[in-house]
C-alpha cells in the first residue's frame, strides 16, 4: 500500500488549485451544501437595509440571496480569495440584475473601503486561515460595533458519513496519516470550544452555536453513484492523494467508491449521506 505525500496532503491552495476545481463542478458544491446554507440564512434573518459582508463567498450564491434579503436599501458584498470564483460570482450577479458586488482579496488582511458592515456571514468560508486570531481580528475591524456574525462551520468528521466514507474507501488503497487537530481546512473548528476562544481572542463575545443535522446529496442532487464518484475524484483532496499512486490504484478506488455510493443512493434524491455543522453567531 501506497503513502499519501505531503503534496498530496498540502492544505487548500483556494486562489489557485483548489478555487479552479471549486469552480469546474461549481452546481455540484453549492448543491450538496445548499440546505445548510439555506437554514444559516434563516437563523441570521436578514432584513431590508443591513449591509452584509459575506466571507469566502465562493461562486456568489450566498450573496445573491443576502442582496435579495437585504433589499436595495441595504448592500451585501462578497468576499473570496479565489478570482475565478469572483469572476464567475459577477457573472451571475449581472445575469440577475443583482446589487450584489463582490471583492477579491484575502480576509486575513484585506482593507474594504465599503467598511464598516452591521453582518457578517459565512457558509463554509472561515476555516482556512493560517493564523486565524488575526485573520478574524480584521474581520473585526471591518465591522461597527456590535455586528452580528453567522458562520456554518463543519462539525466532527465522526459525524459526517459524507467524509467518513470517502476516506474509508481512500484509507483501504493508500496510507493516509491522521489529521492535524485545528489546522487550517473543514475540519479546522470541529471542536466549539477552540472555535470560541479564536473568537474571544479576535475581540468577538457572545458566543453561540446550534447544531444542523441532516443528509446531504453527495455531488450535488439526483447525482447518480457514478456522478458522485467522479465529482469527489475531480474536485476533493481524496481524489487528488488517491491520482498520485498511478492508474492501478485509482481505477481500483473509483470501484469501491461507485459501490459504497451505490448502496447510499435512493432514486430521486441522489447519494445521500449523513452531516452535521455547526451554526455559529457573535457579536463583534
Amino acid at each position: 500500500m501506497g503513502e499519501a505525500s505531503p503534496e498530496a496532503l498540502k492544505g487548500e491552495d483556494w486562489a489557485g488549485e483548489m478555487g479552479a476545481r471549486w469552480l469546474a463542478s461549481l452546481d455540484r458544491f453549492e448543491g450538496m451544501i445548499a440546505p445548510i446554507g439555506k437554514a444559516l440564512l434563516a437563523r441570521a434573518g436578514y432584513v431590508p437595509g443591513e449591509r452584509v459582508l459575506d466571507l469566502g463567498c465562493g461562486g456568489g450564491a450566498t450573496t445573491l440571496a443576502i442582496a435579495q434579503a437585504v433589499g436595495p436599501e441595504g448592500a451585501a458584498l462578497g468576499l473570496d480569495i479565489a478570482p475565478m470564483l469572483i469572476e464567475q460570482a459577477e457573472a451571475r450577479a449581472a445575469a440577475a440584475g443583482s446589487s450584489a458586488r463582490f471583492v477579491c482579496a484575502d480576509a486575513a488582511n484585506a482593507t474594504l473601503d465599503e467598511a464598516p458592515f452591521g453582518r457578517l456571514f459565512s457558509r463554509f468560508g472561515s476555516m482556512f486561515f493560517p493564523e486565524p486570531v488575526p485573520a478574524f481580528a480584521n474581520l473585526r475591524a471591518m465591522l461597527a460595533p456590535g455586528a452580528r456574525i453567522d458562520f456554518a462551520v463543519w462539525a466532527h468528521p465522526r459525524d459526517n458519513a459524507w467524509m467518513m466514507e470517502v476516506m474509508g474507501v481512500v484509507r483501504a488503497h493508500v496510507e493516509v496519516p491522521p489529521a492535524v487537530p485545528r489546522a487550517p481546512g473543514p475540519f479546522a473548528f470541529e471542536d466549539l470550544r477552540y472555535l470560541e476562544e479564536v473568537l474571544t481572542a479576535a475581540g468577538f463575545t457572545g458566543f453561540a452555536a446550534e447544531a444542523y443535522q441532516g443528509e446531504q446529496p453527495v455531488g450535488g442532487p439526483v447525482a447518480t453513484p457514478g456522478e458522485a464518484t467522479d465529482f469527489v475524484l475531480a474536485s476533493m483532496a481524496a481524489g487528488r492523494i488517491l491520482a498520485e499512486q498511478g492508474e492501478n490504484v485509482l481505477a481500483a478506488a473509483r470501484t469501491d467508491l461507485a459501490a459504497m455510493f451505490a448502496r447510499h443512493h435512493r432514486a430521486g434524491e441522489g447519494v445521500m449521506l449523513d452531516c452535521k455543522a455547526w451554526l455559529v453567531s457573535a457579536k463583534a
